[in-house]
């Protein structure tokens, strides 16, 4: 099937389906191409026993993530807090220490180091995006020719502050401090506004969650494209010169004047591109790996660790399952426990049969809160690495010596060819809201 259009849109998830939305308003004819059999890329809802929508994706959203909070208020859509009231758990090392608040019950010494670790995280943070572009700070060869590892390494003065350190790197970008670079990570925190912003939960970036689960969003905004959306077409061929482009899916082609690639990094290498793209974005992009998660929701009958006193908020660096959060929709008639196998963590359980890592995650979970955990009325998971069309969540990140040396790559246009993206926004990448700035930006680009 031929077809055409102004400009063809390659990713029907938020990045895409914003870009798509704001040509159209603009009077342009554009066409979306999506790979998938439904709309939403990282974003994915299923239902739980009683019904209820649960996300199997990205989910959260908080302050100062204006764009999103706007587009949610556009469509129509709600928000409703976290679950947050209770005792917090965190185990470091052979310790458990059970608090209220924001500050754990730690020995000072390792209080002392983790506050001074995050003064100087979110001070370089805070120096690296006053330029905009990361790899143009004072700071960017310094970071960059290092690892996040690195940097703890040289940065922490206790072993305990370097595990939580770890805990929080695998929970913030699902990867290993071994393998993002250090100017990444402060590129990644800074352009959030800093770590507080990152790990919060009220206050912060796990604040609120959309009722009816997250990707509401994307099929509201694919509910106002109707047939200018095509799913089950994943594009593998793209010619280009600088009059235009055609783009080949399956058994679809389209001819279009530009178009807008909304897809991972390391999913874009994949699509053959003639005549071949330059050198620098070739190189950007085969140096940028998705993160690693397994998402896993256990569904319990009643919410156990409410009456117990705790909000279902737990980390550890010991447990495969390092970080918890009571995930229970709003007015559910079920309760939900949220856990993720996360970096290396996502790797070994990966290789476990189902049984052994649904076993694996109540264990975890029995640890943390007690054996009524091991009673669930249902588990759900969701293995990102393994979905043909993401390859990983909850994004991609560069490694070391990757942005001062390709990083003008991520957003330059190449003849008729754009990049969208969470991964290429200047605030919140990583997030639904860097998707919606990314959008906005393709789609002005295009535009001019």
């Amino acid at each position: 099937m031929d077809r055409s259009a102004d400009v063809v849109v390659i990713g029907a998830g938020i990045a895409g389906l914003v870009a798509a939305r704001d040509l159209v308003a603009a009077g342009t004819e554009v066409l979306v191409l999506e790979a998938r059999d439904r709309v939403g890329g990282r974003l994915l809802n299923e239902e739980l026993p009683g019904g209820e929508s649960i996300e199997m994706g990205g989910q959260w959203v908080g302050p100062g993530q204006d764009r999103i909070l706007a587009l949610i208020d556009e469509l129509g859509l709600t928000t409703y807090p976290t679950f947050d009231k209770g005792r917090r758990i965190i185990e470091l090392g052979r310790s458990r220490s059970e608090y209220t608040g924001w500050i754990p019950r730690l020995n000072p010494l390792t209080l002392a180091d983790l506050g001074q670790i995050q003064l100087r995280l979110d001070r370089i943070a805070r120096r690296v995006n006053t330029v905009g572009d990361p790899w143009r700070a004072g700071l960017a060869d310094e970071l960059d020719e290092q690892t996040f590892a690195t940097w703890l390494r040289r940065t922490a003065y206790t072993a305990r502050g370097r595990s939580l350190f770890r805990v929080l790197t695998e929970a913030v970008f699902a990867a290993e401090p071994e393998d993002i670079s250090a100017l990444w990570a402060a590129h990644y925190i800074g352009a959030a506004g800093g770590l507080d912003a990152v790990i919060a939960t009220a206050g912060g970036a796990q604040q609120d969650r959309i009722v009816g689960g997250s990707q509401r969003i994307a099929l509201a905004l694919a509910d106002r494209l109707r047939d200018r959306l095509v799913l089950n077409a994943a594009v593998t061929d793209v010619g280009w010169t600088s009059y235009g482009v055609e783009v080949r899916a399956g058994g679809t082609s389209v001819r279009a004047r530009r178009a807008v690639f909304a897809v991972p990094p390391p999913l874009a290498a994949r699509i053959r591109f003639t005549p071949g793209l330059p050198g620098d974005r070739d190189h950007l992009v085969q140096r940028m790996p998705m993160g690693r998660v397994i998402k896993v929701n256990v569904v319990y009958a009643e919410p156990f660790w409410r009456r117990a006193g705790f909000n279902g908020q737990a980390v550890s660096d010991q447990r495969a399952l390092g970080t918890v959060f009571d995930n229970t929709p709003q007015d559910s008639s079920a309760a939900v426990l949220l856990g993720f196998f996360e970096g290396r963590h996502a790797d070994t359980a990966a290789r476990l049969s189902f049984e052994d890592r649904r076993a694996q995650a109540i264990n975890d979970l029995a640890g943390y809160f007690g054996p009524a955990a091991r009673k669930p009325i249902a588990y759900l998971e969701h293995d990102w690495a393994a979905e043909e069309f993401s390859r990983g969540c909850y994004g991609a990140f560069t490694a070391p010596g990757t942005l001062t040396r390709f990083g003008p790559a991520l957003r330059t246009p190449i003849g008729p060819l754009h990049w969208a993206g969470t991964e290429t926004a200047t605030r919140w990448p990583g997030y639904m809201d860097g998707a919606v700035e990314s959008g906005h930006r393709a789609a002005r680009e295009v535009l001019r």
